[in-house]
This record gives C-alpha cells, structure tokens and sequence, in this order.
C-alpha cells in the first residue's frame, strides 16, 4: 500500500480564506489618513503597474516605488508597517478556522498561494493560517506553472483546489485532469467579473468557503 496520502486540500489565501478585498479597503482609507488621498491614490497607480509587471500583487514594493517616485519624502517611510503590523487574523472569513481543524483531522491540508516572499507569508503566519495547516505553505508567482514542485512538495494521490479564480483553476485542471478536484469559492471581486469567468468552469461551486465541507460531501470528493 503506497504511503502518500490519498487526499490533499490545497487553499488559496486571498479572497478565499480571508477577505483581501477589504484589507486593500482599508489600506486606502489608513493611507488617506497618513499621507493624503492624492499621494494614496498615487499607491494605487504604482500597485497596478508593479502588478503587470510582475503577474501578481506586491504591496511592499509599491511602497519602495513610491517613496522613490516621490523623492523619498519621508512620510512614506512608516506606510509599509501599515501592512507589515496588519491584524490580519480579522479578515478571515467565517468559519475558515473551524473548517481547516476539522479538515485537518482526516486530510493533508496545504496553502498554495500567488504572492511576494515577504508579505504573504507574513500574512499567512499573521492570520494563523500557517499554523493552521501545520507549516505546508507554498509561495509562487504563478502557481498554476509550478504543479510539479506542489506535487514534490505536498504529495497526494488526488488533490483539492480551492480557489476564487476560476480561469486560474480551470489552467490547473488542464494539466492535471482527473487527478484534481477544483472548488470554485466565488468570493472576492475576481469571482464576480464576467471577464474572468466566461468560458471557465470548476468541478465544484460555492458562494462562501464555509460551504466548502458540505459540498466536498455531496460531490463524493470526502
């Protein structure tokens, strides 16, 4: 009997198990306070065009970006630890702790994430989700590139990914067909955009990650 484990659960981090969306919300209006809704908005331009450039969010090198554009005024210099002190253990959604332990109880669980290796991995141990899935953490640029190292790494004979991206869970779907079940969590402002939704489709769909367990069940996935 082989001795990898026959289930692994994989999560994404934002807009799936917590709620990114409002930490970018709140950004805005603690950067408004700080340094001014002009230089605020300023952020936001630098974000987007880092985004683009890279191919995933990095809030900690916009910060770099703008005190350089800015001629290295100083009330840039506190702005980064706006995020880097960031409560985010209370932007989880509900039920995200709960569900991860009883999770946890029978299964591999694993974070596989997009992000900066700074930031979201401070993130993730911030919100206790590290804790949560016991150290199995994964950072890429782009994850849905990198499925034979998330396999090294966090071996099982079916996987589950679960994702508020859909196109992004229908590439992995591509490469891995039946040995991948994609759960679709439309959360986020990613899940209600008609460009990133048209032609894509998941194994499963659900409107809030606490309905995750449920529906694994009726799918016949645990």
């Amino acid at each position: 009997m082989s001795d990898t484990p026959a289930l692994a659960i994989l999560f994404d981090v934002d807009n799936t198990l917590f709620d990114n969306d409002a930490v970018k919300a709140d950004l805005s209006a603690r950067l408004d306070n700080l340094i001014g809704s002009p230089a605020s908005a300023a952020y936001w331009q630098h974000y987007e065009t880092l985004r683009s450039e890279l191919g995933h969010s990095d809030f900690l090198g916009t910060f770099q970006r703008c005190w350089e554009a800015s001629d290295r005024d100083p009330r840039w210099l506190p702005a980064a630890a706006l995020l880097l002190d960031y409560p985010f253990a209370e932007r989880l959604y509900p039920g995200v702790t709960d569900l991860l332990d009883t999770l946890g109880q029978n299964h591999v669980t694993g974070i596989v994430s997009d992000g900066d290796g700074v930031l979201q991995p401070r993130k993730i141990t911030r919100s206790g989700l590290w804790e949560a899935v016991a150290g199995r953490v994964l950072i890429y640029q782009h994850k849905q590139h990198c499925l034979d190292d998330v396999a090294r790494r966090i071996p099982a004979q079916h996987y589950v990914f679960v994702d508020d991206k859909v196109r992004l869970l229908d590439a992995i779907k591509q490469q891995w067909g039946e040995r991948v079940t994609t759960v679709f969590v439309r959360q986020g402002h990613y899940a209600h955009d008609p460009e990133q939704t048209r032609g894509c489709a998941a194994d499963i769909t659900i409107d809030t990650i606490a309905e995750l367990t449920d529906k694994m069940h009726d799918h016949g996935t645990a």
